[in-house]
């Protein structure tokens, strides 16, 4: 493919951009920048024109965008200053991939989530999204290789284009590529529900890249062990791996919070304002707070922790009306009936523990389902406890960010199947996510936990949620790749 003058130097290519558009009634189309570590990250090297971030159109906003810009960029105006080449992806390919293999497959497997007496069952339909999943890789290793110069560096995003390395690869040998899962990865065991042709695919179409890169050392051995359980993968060292006559080298690269940006985020009028309104609900201002924020992912785990905090006030009566649990449970996925089915089951639950224990007065669980990043900055301040108790979480940001934000310390109640513990379990209270009564024995005892020990604790687990910061964490990736 020929190489121009404009050719990009670095290149990012994931599913969601750091923009997105609506389409107004008048045909003006209404650009929104995102946010979020990869946003950050990617902020490291600036607004440069030798920099070109390739992602997928994802509604019809984006779309209308994706056909004005052609193959051209994006305006820069909307985009923070940053090339974007967005992809026109069929929508129905799009759905197949994203929701039919990336989300009701891929996701389900390296979060270990499947109900296997009765799922998966991988007959023609699967066949068929995943013929859109190849389709929609492949459309991201065409476009990288037109934009990319000559022995260009490519950072490839996510399980949603687990391809892409090795379509890229056999398109243009002459690049450094890298591909980063933010997910877990599976053991060989459960990684081998897949069909053998799939899993052998996702594997080698991986191992195509130059280096790949996963947020603790757990997930990047399960990885080497299913490329050797699976493709026969030779381990070529401590952290390479040997396959179809090349060597791709394994990194951890731990994404930590924002500091900066956080704490002076968490400060502006509108948190305040949040602030004021969230001690009107908790009430008594002597009351304690068990925070929690998430998506309504099923990996997250939110209604074992209400089972959780039910059964502290069932063990523990001394805490009636002395202790509010704020739930943020911001929908997720809702186009998926499973994922609409548990939110619904959040809300009942939340419902049922007001009801058995609520008193004129007091409100045990303060749960709140609109996304509002502000309101979820003021619960982060006025935490006395934060509750994160994921099954399996490939990292799970707020259990770093609440330590960061805490006005007066947080004790962090944190499940040892969340990637953040391998960082931050020595200052947490560790938990089995499955064992509700374990859990509640925890809330407790952080709800005991004397504030000097808090704030000790607290100021270390910031210390170490702040290590690898978005921008840091990028380039650490860039400069391995020979950036």
């Amino acid at each position: 493919m020929a190489v121009t003058a404009d050719s990009a130097r670095i290149l990012v290519a994931s599913n969601r951009g750091p923009v997105s558009y609506a389409l107004l009634p008048d045909g003006e189309l209404e650009a929104k920048r995102g946010g979020g570590g990869l946003v950050s990250g990617l902020s490291a090297i600036g607004a440069d024109a030798s920099t070109l971030w390739v992602c997928a159109a994802l509604g019809d906003g984006d779309r209308e965008a994706a056909r004005r810009a052609g193959t051209g960029t994006l305006e820069t105006e909307d985009t923070g200053g940053q090339r974007v080449r967005m992809l026109d992806i069929p929508a129905g390919t799009h759905a197949a991939a994203y929701n039919g293999i990336a989300n009701s497959v891929l996701w389900f497997v390296h979060h270990m989530l499947y109900q296997t007496p009765v799922e998966p069952a991988f007959g023609p339909e699967f066949r068929e999204e995943w013929a859109a999943y190849e389709a929609y890789n492949r459309a991201f290793a065409e476009a990288l290789a037109a934009e990319a110069g000559e022995g260009a560096a490519v950072l490839v995003q996510d399980y949603h284009l687990a391809l892409v390395p090795g379509m890229l690869r056999a398109l243009r040998p002459d690049l450094r590529i890298s591909h980063f899962t933010h997910t877990p990865w599976a053991p060989p065991d459960y990684f081998r529900l897949l069909p053998d042709d799939i899993a052998a695919q996702l594997l080698s179409g991986l191992l195509g890249a130059d280096r790949l890169g996963f947020l603790t050392r757990r997930w990047a051995g399960a990885f080497a062990d299913c490329a050797q359980a699976v493709l026969g993968a030779e381990r070529a060292g401590a952290s390479e791996l040997a396959y179809d006559g090349r060597r791709t080298a394994v990194g951890v690269y731990g994404l930590g919070a924002d500091a900066e940006f956080l704490r002076e985020r968490a400060h502006r009028t509108d948190v305040d304002d949040r602030l004021v309104a969230l001690r009107e609900q908790i009430g008594e201002p002597d009351r304690k707070t068990i925070v929690r924020v998430d998506r309504t992912e099923l990996s997250k785990n939110i209604v074992r922790g209400l089972l959780a905090y039910r059964q502290l006030l069932l063990d523990h009566p001394e805490w009636a009306g002395r202790v509010v649990h704020i739930a943020f449970a911001y929908p997720s996925r809702q186009d998926l009936p499973v994922y609409r089915e548990y939110t619904a089951s959040v809300r009942a639950l939340a419902d049922e523990i007001n009801e058995q224990f609520g008193t004129v007065g007091w409100t045990p669980v303060v749960l709140h389902v609109e996304d509002d990043f502000a309101r979820s900055l003021a619960a982060y301040r006025l935490a006395d406890v934060a509750l994160v108790n994921p099954i399996r979480d490939g990292m799970n940001l707020v259990a770093k960010e609440v330590p960061v934000v805490s006005d007066a310390g947080v004790a962090l109640v944190l499940s040892r199947e969340a990637g953040a513990y391998e960082e931050l379990g020595e200052d947490a209270l560790p938990v089995n996510p499955y064992d509700v009564s374990a859990t509640a024995r925890a809330l407790h005892d952080a709800l005991m936990m004397p504030p000097s020990e808090r704030a000790e604790r607290s100021k270390r687990l910031a210390a170490a949620a702040t290590a690898l910061p978005p921008q840091r964490w990028f380039l650490d990736q860039l400069e391995a790749l020979g950036g």
